[in-house]
């Protein structure tokens, strides 16, 4: 019992001691307290974006979840990867116009772009709203493994009241720099502490070959899907595996840690590192499998690992490992804290409250809400009973609504703010009525699946209608990702503006009746009938519109070889190749163009694709 308390003490006292050594480096302005002076090295990243990403949900739940429905959760496996695809496609985006626009929160990116204050208090509060209950389940996730590990000595509510306190203590002295270099020690502690406990516990069985070969024997509807309860079918593991890895990565902890990188290249690695770190829930699989057959009676199954390790292990090793699992919690709970506190200062605070607030005055203000929050989560700890899973999934559900606007923005110039608006407001409505409310999900998708497509389809379907009259915010957005693409991407070449833009008209109406009627002349049987009688009744005199006829006959043979080229497409006996090359060039020896939009100076009819051009480039 004295090595537990030891282990369980040295688990506080270390972020402690690192928020201490954090606040020997400046903290005095927003930038230092929330994203390290957008100075955080690769290895800081990694593992305070995995150890963020880790979280009780996955330590606690992901056992649960084998033990009770079989192995859905292997999404994921897959879900890391989609993690670290956008933390590199779209994190690195992100990471660029925070800073070069000096942002901070989600809200400011999305707030910014839109040009909407509406958006930008909307995006802040579903950020709150979403982030509060899934701090909720890291207090209680870690209070439960500290009060299992110390024997009952250290009970549930002081446990999680602890938590409260250690969390605020280092994270109000070191700021985002205390948070990353504890979730350096806490990310590897966690990693193999999942891993090795896995391994462990399947040794009671004979190992993880033995354990396989009994559940194929005794149970192997936990081998496949949908499991043995008959739920979890591919609907639900296509749910985990958006919702999951959308929902963590629109939560406003990681936006801070993407706005904290110090080089855009260390965003290149996270796919690999992240991909590689999952193999973590492969302890698990052999957990919650394990339990299956050692204990299947458990009624609460998010306590199945503690129970595990406090009846198969010994107690130093049970307690170390329950430690690894409350770092989880811990470090998912101080990002969290540490975020809120975030959006609390600057959405709220600075931009409403005091807009003239000193450095000074916004770190105190980010200090005294990560108090409140912390509270907040600490009285829900108590008072709100729920399932680690669920609870989990409805909170990313609603967070990953955020990724909608977010790609509209990184990406789309017609990208409208009513229509991103209306998209968040009906996709998070979407999640709570099928979560809370009166509605089911339809065919086994989670409710955040839905509440996505309803969200996506609205914001396209509104972008396209309505047209956005900001076009200077608009551009200012359009110069920065050219400005990215240029860094970033050379191989795409320099950022260029068309000057022309043309339709092609190669259906001409007349061009086609006079290779008929020359046909019929000649006493043979034209392809062209079945066109032009169709032509007659359902199209338009496509001609009427020909602005641009370019004489381009000497070309003809090499058109008609490249025709012939793709003979699955075009059919060498059909119709595009019944009159020749010779005829074509004395009948007809143009092609026709519509010239929809120009931006240099042009005079109508022309015979030229490049009049105006070279006038424009000469001045």
């Amino acid at each position: 019992m004295t090595g537990s308390l030891i282990i369980i003490a040295a688990f506080m006292i270390i972020p402690l001691m690192v928020g201490v050594l954090s606040a020997r480096q400046s903290q005095e302005t927003s930038e230092d307290f929330f994203v390290q002076g957008r100075a955080m090295g690769s290895i800081a990243v990694f593992f305070t974006v995995a150890a963020t990403w880790w979280s009780a949900f996955a330590f606690l739940g992901s056992n649960a979840t084998f033990y009770t429905n079989g192995p859905v959760f292997l999404t994921a496996l897959a879900w890391n990867l989609l993690f670290g695809f956008m933390y590199y496609w779209i994190g690195k985006r992100v990471w660029f116009l925070g800073k070069r626009f000096n942002y901070l929160t989600p809200s400011d990116l999305i707030g910014d772009f839109y040009n909407s204050e509406a958006l930008r208090i909307t995006v802040a509060a579903i950020t709150l709203i979403f982030t509060v209950p899934y701090l909720q389940i890291q207090l209680t996730g870690g209070a439960y493994l500290i009060e299992v590990a110390s024997g009952g000595l250290i009970p549930f509510w002081l446990a999680a009241l602890l938590f409260y306190f250690i969390i605020i203590i280092y994270v109000w002295i070191g700021g985002i720099r205390a948070i990353a270099w504890t979730d350096v020690i806490y990310g590897a502690l966690l990693f193999f502490g999942m891993l090795y406990a896995g391994y462990y516990i399947s040794t009671q069985v004979g190992g993880p070959t033995a354990l396989f070969g009994q559940l194929q024997q005794s149970s192997p509807e936990h081998l496949t899907m949908p499991g043995p309860n008959g739920t979890m079918g591919y609907p639900m593991w296509f749910s985990l595996f958006a919702i999951t890895a959308i929902g963590a990565f629109m939560g406003p902890q990681i936006w801070l840690r993407m706005y904290s990188v110090k080089h855009g290249k260390l965003f290149n690695l996270m796919p690999f590192l992240l991909g590689l770190a999952a193999f973590a829930y492969v302890g698990s699989v052999l957990s919650g499998y394990s339990g299956v057959l050692l204990e299947p009676n458990i009624a609460n199954p998010d306590q199945i690992l503690p129970i595990m390790l406090m009846e198969y292990a010994p107690y130093l090793l049970a307690s170390l490992i329950m430690a690894a699992g409350a770092s989880a919690a811990m470090s998912t709970a101080n990002s969290q804290i540490h975020a809120v506190s975030t959006v609390v200062t600057m959405d709220i605070y600075k931009r409403y409250v005091n807009r003239d607030a000193t450095q000074a005055r916004i770190v105190y203000i980010g200090r005294l809400s990560l108090v409140g929050f912390s509270l907040a989560a600490y009285i829900m700890a108590l008072t709100v009973p729920g399932v680690l899973v669920t609870i989990g999934i409805a909170a990313l559900a609603g967070t990953a609504q955020l990724i909608i606007p977010t790609i509209g923005a990184i990406t789309w110039k017609k990208a409208h703010p009513t229509a991103a608006l209306v998209g968040l407001w009906a996709g998070v409505a979407c999640v709570l009525l099928m979560t809370f409310g009166p509605l089911s999900a339809p065919f086994g998708y989670h409710a955040g699946v839905w509440g996505l497509l309803l969200n996506a389809a609205l914001f396209v379907a509104l972008s396209h209608v309505l047209n956005r009259r900001d076009t200077a915010v608009v551009e200012r957005f359009t110069q920065a990702r050219h400005d990215y693409d240029a860094e970033y991407h050379p191989e795409l070449g320099e950022a260029w503006t068309p000057l022309k833009l043309y339709y092609s008209h190669g259906f001409v109406y007349q061009r086609m009746k006079i290779f008929h009627d020359l046909l019929l002349e000649e006493g043979k049987t034209s392809p062209y009938g079945p066109m032009l009688a169709r032509w007659d009744t359902a199209f338009g005199d496509i001609m009427a519109r020909v602005t641009t006829q370019v004489e381009c006959a000497d070309y003809f043979s090499n058109r008609e070889e490249a025709l012939r080229a793709h003979a699955t497409q075009i059919d060498p006996a059909g119709a595009f190749l019944s009159t020749s090359v010779e005829v074509q060039q004395r009948l007809w020896p143009t092609e026709e163009f519509e010239l929809a939009k120009t931006r240099v100076s042009t005079s109508l009819p022309e015979n030229d694709l490049f009049a105006g051009i070279e006038e424009e480039e000469e001045a």
